[in-house]
């Protein structure tokens, strides 16, 4: 029987020897922490900072690895080509058309033909009633230059815009033209470019 306690005694000693070492030992260090994976840009969704690999900013070269160069290069761009520059790139979607100034990508836009979305679901097309629905209060409304009313131009900027006329080369937003059906006749997305009405100017 003394012998059996004895065993026993023994025992647990080396049990309790077993989780003092085992806590002495310092714990593993816990998994860092993966970073969130960087959502790729969609070829098919127009945002204030571009569409797919378009992106407002890069230069004309970068986006002719892109896109491809001018569909077009007889047709006539801006007035000054080397300052400004208007065209559908060879390899871009049906519709889309680039503005380059000064050698930088500074809007995209959507026009005829064009069957992208921007990020809200909007398209040519869309009414203005949509996109003020959409929106809400971050729309800002303009009367259009050229058109009679229900005609307008409608601003949503998600950086660096306000009410006024933005001059900031870092804002960043999406005008909808409204034409006198009350409905989207194009889209310009990008830099404060996309508040020109007469292409360039």
């Amino acid at each position: 029987m003394m012998i059996r306690f004895a065993a026993i005694g023994v025992l647990g000693l080396l049990t309790l020897a077993a989780c003092e070492q085992r806590q002495a030992e310092p714990a593993a260090p816990a998994p860092a922490a993966e970073a969130p994976a960087v959502q790729p840009a969609l070829a098919d969704i127009l945002t204030a900072d571009g569409l797919g690999p378009a992106r407002i900013g890069m230069t004309r070269a970068d986006l002719v690895k892109a896109w491809g160069d001018d569909a077009q290069p007889n047709a006539v761009g801006g007035p000054d080509s080397q300052a400004c520059d208007i065209f559908h790139p060879a390899k871009a979607p049906e519709g889309v058309q680039v503005m380059v100034q000064d050698g930088v990508l500074t809007r995209i836009t959507l026009a005829r033909g064009a069957t992208i979305k921007t990020d809200r679901g909007l398209g040519l097309g869309d009414t203005a009633m949509a996109i003020k629905q959409t929106y809400g209060g971050a729309v800002f409304a303009q009367p259009h230059k050229y058109r009679a009313a229900p005609a307008e131009d409608l601003f949503a900027w998600s950086k660096g815009g306000s009410t006024a006329y933005v001059t900031d080369p870092a804002a960043r937003g999406v005008r909808y033209e409204i034409g006198e059906d009350g409905k989207v006749a194009m889209i310009h997305a990008g830099d404060p470019s996309i508040q020109l009405v007469e292409g360039c100017s």
